[in-house]
């Protein structure tokens, strides 16, 4: 109900206006006090004075200001914040396919959970923003350009096939390149390209390509939030031709790209916890905050505590004035 602003704020100095009548009120009675007193024959008075509905009379000229107050916020245009879906947005998600994400610490397995939770991010976005798909091992792939088309993207998804090594960096740099390319294509001269973010789907640490440094640096260049998602515990483990092999999940790099670019991290030990993140970052892609007019409250008020104050004054006074 508090206004967070005000459109036309130059109305707010009708309040001054608002402030003199209240006080000359004030400064009327208390001289009325006054006349009162040097009267002599308070009888005489009384009988000659009509009477008045006491505190009833301050009660209704309280409600018209109260009327005049909520009128002058009404022509200030108060705005108020609040969350409108974003007309147009890109959104590339990142998948790592490393071996590591063979790991089963996390049910039935890192690369299961992934690929169900990034099939369920698909869905709950809004349509009218487009998203685009990179797998990324030993390289970094663009499977899916941005699109409004959510069965390639799930297609896309279902198919991921594993490989050796994790190239994060090379990741991100694609992810970029798809957004930029996107934006040429989609954009008029002259206009501002759309908002965009990519959410990176890993378990471990940068191995092979350009470094996640490098690729961060570029994320912010371009304006671009990265939102990061850990899957798996520290002592996750993968079976390599006949040997175990310890893979824990770098949550310590993934925090670092989200910090630094202004997204947000969050660690998935379970299919129930992705649901909540990714509910939370399609939100955030899929919205944003503008500040809204909300005269018509305001107005209304006036406008009730207007009538309350006629209707209060010709029920104690029979009249209007």
């Amino acid at each position: 109900m508090i206004p967070s602003g005000f459109l036309s704020a130059k109305w707010l100095w009708l309040l001054v206006a608002v402030l003199a009548l209240a006080l000359a009120y004030v400064g009327v009675q208390l001289q009325r006090r006054k006349y009162v007193a040097r009267f002599s024959n308070v009888a005489l008075l009384g009988s000659v004075a009509p009477k008045r509905p006491g505190w009833r009379r301050h009660l209704t000229f309280a409600l018209v200001l109260l009327s005049l107050l909520f009128l002058t916020f009404g022509l200030a245009r108060p705005s108020a914040e609040a969350k409108v879906p974003r007309e147009r947005a890109t959104v590339v998600v990142a998948i790592d396919v490393s071996l590591s994400m063979e790991a089963t610490d996390v049910t039935p397995s890192r690369i299961s959970v992934a690929k169900a939770a990034a099939r369920q991010f698909v869905d709950i976005i809004p349509s009218r923003i487009n998203v685009g798909l990179v797998s990324f091992g030993g390289s970094a792939n663009l499977l899916v350009p941005p699109t409004l088309d959510r069965d390639s993207v799930k297609r896309a998804i279902a198919g991921l096939q594993l490989q050796e090594s994790t190239a994060i960096g090379e990741a991100i740099f694609t992810s970029l390149q798809a957004i930029q390319n996107f934006a040429k294509s989609t954009t008029a001269q002259g206009d501002t390209p759309p908002p965009a973010r990519i959410v990176l789907l890993s378990d471990g640490s940068n191995t092979v390509g350009r470094s996640v440094q490098s690729a961060v640096d570029e994320a912010r260049k371009e304006k671009v939030q990265i939102s990061t998602i850990a899957f798996g515990r520290p002592d996750g483990t993968v079976t390599y031709q006949g040997r175990t092999i310890p893979v824990p999940a770098d949550d310590q790099t993934l925090s670092a790209i989200a910090q630094e670019t202004g997204g947000s991290f969050h660690t998935a030990a379970s299919d129930n916890e992705l649901r909540s993140v990714y509910k939370d970052i399609g939100s955030q892609i899929g919205y944003t905050t503008t500040h809204k007019e909300d005269s018509w409250r305001w107005f209304g008020l006036g406008l009730i505590s207007l009538f309350a104050a006629a209707g209060a004054s010709l029920l104690w006074a029979g009249r209007l004035v």
